[in-house]
């Protein structure tokens, strides 16, 4: 919605880099208005109820007068990466080809800071379209250490996540899913090159990545469902407003009512 397609002086490629997105989301398309409107339920509904797949969806939203089919569900559940075989989101498809990790956090006790991050990718609604957020933490101190945003689903953001969270630290184990994104090797080359070992979660390990999950229903009944956001530009501003909020002001009962950063930093209240 951003892009000016008869601009003279900044090319497209440009004006998608000085808004912050990939390559690929000059070739956006919105799709049909009801069709948005769908996923915009499915996301309150599977935000509420992570363990609902397309059949328990479809009938949630013929109760509430929506005459849809499964088909139609199926399908747009597999845009925003619901698959209904998962109890949560899996926003990352394997790619067969890459390498895939043994899990290494079974039975750890994660007890310090840059022990272990993690990562995961969820869908954010927009008036007239979607973007997916990816998110650093480091676990110990709930501490979002960077965050992107892109209108597809490729590697590019999530490299760049990678890059900025390193500035801040760097971790002795980053688990992910096995999702294309996480398991290419610009992704992991850059996390074996500065000596981190690398965990991926099983299939079907909904508690694996339980921290991230949690910020995503903070960040949405918190932020994105109060506010609606209309656009791209709109939501990287309400998102970083949210996650810096998150990170120094919001107290966490489970780190003693301190916030992610004074825990992350070292700091006493």
């Amino acid at each position: 919605m951003l892009i000016d397609r008869t601009n003279e002086f900044i090319s497209i490629a440009r004006q998608a880099v000085l808004l912050g997105l990939s390559r690929s989301a000059i070739y956006y398309e919105p799709v049909d208005t009801y069709d948005i409107e769908l996923m915009r339920l499915i996301d309150e509904q599977y935000t509420k109820t992570p363990f609902y797949g397309s059949r328990r969806m479809v009938v949630t939203l013929r109760g509430i007068g929506h005459k849809v089919n499964r088909k139609r569900i199926q399908r747009l559940m597999r845009v925003m990466g619901i698959e209904a075989i998962y109890p949560k989101p899996r926003l990352s498809k394997a790619n067969p080809e890459h390498k895939i990790y043994p899990y290494l956090l079974r039975n750890l006790e994660i007890n310090r800071n840059n022990h272990v991050w993690g990562t995961d990718i969820t869908y954010i609604r927009l008036a007239k379209g979607w973007v997916y957020l990816v998110a650093i933490m480091d676990w110990f101190s709930r501490y979002v250490l960077s965050w992107e945003l892109s209108t597809s689903l490729d590697v590019e953001f999530c490299v760049r996540a990678l890059e900025q969270a390193f500035t801040i630290g760097m971790p002795e184990i980053f688990n992910s899913d096995q999702g294309s994104q996480f398991t290419s090797e610009e992704f992991v080359s850059y996390l074996e090159h500065n000596g981190v070992r690398v965990s991926m979660d099983g299939k079907g390990r909904a508690i694996d990545n339980i921290f991230t999950e949690r910020l995503w229903r903070s960040l949405k009944y918190e932020e994105v469902y109060l506010r609606d956001y209309r656009d791209v530009r709109e939501s990287r501003s309400g998102i970083g407003s949210y996650l810096n909020f998150y990170n120094y002001e919001r107290p966490h009962q489970s780190l003693g009512y301190r916030t992610p950063a004074d825990v992350y930093y070292g700091r006493n209240n």
